[in-house]
C-alpha cells in the first residue's frame, strides 16, 4: 500500500497538509488513514485555527484515488462500501470540523483530487495548467466521494451537469468564473497567498469562525427559518465573550482588535 504520502506542518495558528508522493500525489489507502487521523487531530487542538491543504510538489495537487490498489483495499477493509464510506467520513469532518481549510488546486485536481478540496471551505487556483474535474465518466462510473452533491451546491446543476456528464476538465480562471474556486493566483505565488489567507482567518474571533461555519455549511438544505434559528444561536454563543468585548472595545478605540488572546 505504500507510505502515508501526507506532511503535516504547523506555523503558528495555521496548519499545513500537505500530500507527498509526486509526480501526481495519489490519494491511497494509506495516506486516506493518515489524514483522517490527523483532522482527528487538528480538530481537537485548540491552538489551530485554520488548515491550508496543499501538494507538497508544484506540479499537481492530486489525481485521487490510487486505482491500482483498489482491488486490495476492497479485500482488506472488507468491501467497497468500506473504502469510499471511509473518505466520506474524512471530507465530512474537514468540512464541518469548524476551523477554516483553504485548499490549492493547480495542475491535476481530478476525482478525489477535486472532491477533497471541495470540501474545503476556500479554494484558490493555479492561474496556469490547472485541470480540474470529475471525470469518473470516462472510467464507465460516477463521483463516489461526494463529488456531484458538493459540486452542484458549489456551482449550480447546469455547470456541474456539464462538468459531470462530460467528464470535462476546466482551468483555474473557467472555475474562478463559474465559482468553483475563490481566486486565482500565478503559480508561484498560490501557495503563499494560501498560506496568508489562512493566517488571517486564523486572526479572526475563533468562536464567531465556528459559529459562522456551523450556520453556512450545509445552509443549501436549510429552511430560512432554520438558518435565521442558526443564526440566533450563534448571536448567543460569541455575546459578552472576550473577542466580542474586544472587538467592540476596538471599535470604540478605532484601532485593529486583537482576537484569540
Amino acid at each position: 500500500m505504500g507510505g502515508q504520502a501526507l506532511i503535516l506542518e504547523r506555523r503558528d495558528a495555521v496548519a499545513i497538509v500537505a500530500i507527498d508522493d509526486a509526480p501526481y500525489n495519489r490519494m491511497s489507502l494509506a495516506f486516506m488513514d493518515a489524514l483522517e487521523a490527523h483532522v482527528r487531530e487538528l480538530a481537537a487542538d485548540d491552538g489551530v485555527r485554520a488548515v491550508v491543504l496543499t501538494a507538497a510538489g508544484e506540479q499537481n495537487f492530486s489525481v485521487g484515488m490510487n486505482l491500482k490498489e483498489l482491488p486490495q483495499a476492497i479485500r482488506e477493509r472488507g468491501g467497497a462500501d468500506a473504502v469510499f464510506e471511509q473518505r466520506l467520513r474524512v471530507l465530512s469532518a474537514i468540512e464541518n470540523m469548524g476551523k477554516p481549510w483553504v485548499a490549492t488546486l493547480v495542475g491535476y485536481c481530478l476525482g478525489g483530487g477535486l472532491e477533497l478540496p471541495l470540501a474545503c471551505h476556500f479554494r484558490l487556483a493555479a492561474a496556469d495548467g490547472a485541470q480540474i474535474g470529475l471525470p469518473e465518466m470516462h472510467l464507465g462510473t460516477v463521483p463516489a466521494w461526494g463529488g456531484s452533491a458538493r459540486l452542484v451546491r458549489c456551482v449550480g446543476r447546469n455547470h456541474a451537469l456539464d462538468m459531470i456528464l462530460r467528464a470535462k476538465t476546466i482551468s483555474g480562471p473557467r472555475a474562478l468564473e463559474i465559482g468553483l474556486v475563490n481566486e486565482v493566483w500565478p503559480n508561484a505565488e498560490l501557495k503563499d497567498r494560501a498560506l496568508a489567507l489562512a493566517a488571517e482567518l486564523a486572526s479572526q474571533p475563533r468562536l464567531a469562525v465556528q459559529s459562522m461555519l456551523e450556520c453556512l455549511v450545509g445552509s443549501e438544505s436549510k429552511t430560512l427559518a432554520e438558518s435565521l434559528r442558526d443564526e440566533r444561536r450563534a448571536v448567543h454563543a460569541t455575546f459578552g465573550t472576550p473577542d466580542q468585548v474586544e472587538g467592540m472595545r476596538a471599535f470604540a478605540e478605532k484601532r485593529r482588535p486583537v482576537f484569540n488572546r
